[in-house]
């Protein structure tokens, strides 16, 4: 089904979507009509290739804040085979933009940490479009805390513009928490596996980011700060966001070119926001191996091997004329 909100580059695929539609509401199509389905679906496709294959950066982070992009919550529907929250982060509250709680995928229990933006105007504003406060990352430290105790591996899902700036934010230590989860997750002793599904910018990500793999999805951005925020500071206007995606290479090719990431989860052709499905179909496949690779890791070599893995990330050498 298209989506209900369409992208400017998509405007191509729109006449041959709204065609295609109409043909299939017939009830009892004939030959001829039947033909021209099957024309226009091979039609689609083969567009649908053309346009995603030459997506910019700008063009792939409208892609990755897609209204209609699935979120964490989806994908506990569509992934995961049980859920069982927990609330709260022993301190001061519990933070909607931050989801917590024991999963299971197959037979394989997981702690899963994911941060959630919602579907509607309603849930958007009770989460701040997916930008937590200090108490949503702490509450994400404690279940990590809880899943060392338990020897559970932990998966998270990044799905953030930012952390939320407010001055209650501000004065509750934001900063600080975040400084503090990049610490204590390097230092947990348990698989750790974290998972670009949307957005992933600045510390608002790398606070639940930091992980002994790290993926993302194809139509995905991983970046230190948003194309806004990086055009507001290097042109003063934020119109200059798409010069701003452009210079700071953060796509999912771009990172794992860089060694910053492990690995490119593909997405259906057309991106995740037209086949909600399909897309779960590929992140459980590479989530169920990455557990399987990463908690084969002995665990003595487990702290050393994630300590290298971020000592490694930004080295070059410079060869002389």
């Amino acid at each position: 089904m298209p989506p209900q909100y369409r992208l400017p580059f998509e405007k191509p695929l729109v006449v041959l979507e709204d065609r295609l539609a109409e043909f299939e509401r017939v009830p009892d199509p004939d030959f001829s009509l039947r033909d021209q389905i099957r024309t226009t679906r091979l039609e689609l496709k083969k567009l649908r290739r053309e346009v995603f294959e030459k997506l910019d950066p700008w063009e792939i982070v409208q892609v990755a804040r897609h209204p209609d992009r699935p979120h964490s919550s989806d994908y506990l529907e569509l992934v995961f085979d049980e859920f069982v929250e927990l609330h709260g982060d022993r301190s001061f509250g519990d933070d909607p933009a931050v989801i917590t709680g024991f999963a299971k995928l197959e037979e394989r229990r997981v702690m899963f940490i994911g941060q959630q933006k919602g579907h509607n105007l309603k849930d958007r504003e009770k989460t701040q479009n997916g930008s937590p406060h200090p108490e949503g990352y702490r509450k994400a430290l404690v279940r990590m805390q809880m899943a060392e105790k338990f020897k559970l591996p932990i998966v998270c899902f990044i799905d953030t513009q930012g952390a939320y700036p407010g001055i209650g934010a501000e004065e509750r230590g934001q900063a600080y928490q975040i400084a503090l989860n990049i610490r204590e997750m390097s230092q947990v002793d348990t698989p750790i596996i974290c998972i670009v599904i949307g957005e992933g910018g600045s510390g608002g990500a790398l606070a639940i980011g930091i992980g002994d793999h790290i993926a993302m999805l194809q139509y995905t951005y991983y970046s230190v700060i948003s194309p806004e925020g990086c055009a507001g500071i290097l042109w003063k206007d934020r119109k200059y966001a798409d010069k701003a995606a452009r210079a700071l290479k953060f796509t999912s090719a771009d990172l794992l070119r860089f060694g910053v990431i492990d690995e490119i989860i593909p997405e259906p052709l057309g991106a995740a926001h037209r086949d909600h499905r399909s897309t779960a179909m590929y992140l459980k496949g590479a989530l169920q191996r990455i557990l399987k690779d990463v908690t084969a890791i002995p665990k003595a070599e487990l702290l050393n091997r994630r300590y290298e893995k971020f000592r490694r990330i930004g080295v070059f050498e410079e060869v002389g004329a």
